[in-house]
């Protein structure tokens, strides 16, 4: 049977098979190596995998990974020089942010957006709690979402309270299966509680099949909109490091440093203090933004994404 995995818990994965949309609750069978990554989870929510039954019915074992579309990884938290993959076979991703209580800081932001470009996956950027924010906020709010909007990622204002840009999120979100992420604290669940009412109702099944007493915070969950809408939630994340990408490559999943670079005086140019780097001058002329030439720099030094 083939199936998709919509929940994980490390050592049992709750897969919905593609036939009968019937829920299994599996387990691995030996080992899965990713090739050439070294990952702490070898499955990950939204893996598209086959699956046998055995013993008791509803229980199965996972015999195949089919290869990914795409993903969002992150460094390991718990294990050194080791990734963690978020979820895969993403149609979009949604970053819900916020500008104050908490504020999202630029570099989480454009770290997530890098991972993101990294592997073609495009994402909105949901800015919560609108209802919060005076006139002077709104104001800031409205630079950044332009900031970003022109360099190819919108932005949609919303609240959960007020009801501002529910709307037109659940459009976005038809048909599609959609990554939900954000720090914690800027409240991605009472979000989702409004995207999806009756959510209550569709994780009672899925909760009977997590093992009792077990600790599932770090790993991600897809919840069914509608048929053929799927959103998948995944715990606050506080750091992001970004993996699998060498120092010459950051600049590529930058649309505007890339945009440019084609211009500076050196191919291999990483945008520092070369001569001719066409990069730098698009900084001080206002045509890059600031915030964003700061967080490549601060990827290319590998400083800590909540910086």
């Amino acid at each position: 049977m083939i199936g998709t995995v919509i929940k994980s818990t490390g050592s049992w994965y709750l897969v919905r098979n593609h036939a009968d949309l019937q829920l299994y609750r599996c387990r691995l069978r030996g080992k899965f190596k990713n090739k050439g990554l070294k990952v702490s989870n070898p499955i990950a929510v939204g893996d598209e995998v086959t699956l046998e039954l055995e013993g008791n019915e509803g229980h199965g074992v996972i015999t195949e990974i089919a290869v990914r579309r795409n993903y969002i990884i992150r460094k390991s938290t718990h294990k050194a020089h080791h990734a963690h993959i978020v979820a895969s076979n993403l149609d979009q991703a949604f970053l819900v942010v916020t500008l104050a209580s908490p504020r999202t800081s630029f570099g989480f932001i454009d770290r997530f957006l890098v991972t993101a470009e990294a592997y073609q996956i495009p994402t909105t950027l949901l800015f919560n709690k609108s209802d919060l924010y005076d006139k002077d906020a709104q104001a800031y709010l409205k630079q950044v979402m332009a900031l970003y909007s022109q360099i190819g990622y919108p932005g949609i204002s919303c609240s959960a309270h007020s009801g501002e840009g529910i709307e037109e999120i659940k459009g976005l979100l038809k048909d599609k299966t959609t990554l939900l992420s954000g720090h914690s604290g800027v409240g991605k669940s009472t979000l989702i509680n409004v995207l999806v009412p009756d959510l209550d109702l569709k994780t009672t099944e899925i909760s009977a099949f997590s093992d009792k007493g077990v600790h599932t915070t770090t790993f991600a969950e897809m919840f069914e909109v509608e048929p053929g809408t799927y959103l998948i939630d995944t715990p606050g994340i506080k750091e992001l490091g970004v993996v699998e990408m060498k120092r010459e490559e950051i600049g590529l999943y930058f649309p505007e440093i890339r945009d440019m670079r084609s211009q500076c005086k050196y191919h291999n140019c990483l945008h520092l203090n070369e001569p001719g780097c066409a990069v730098q001058a698009a900084v001080k002329a206002g045509k890059i933004a600031l915030p964003r030439y700061e967080s490549y720099l601060s990827l290319l030094q590998d400083e800590d994404s909540h910086r």
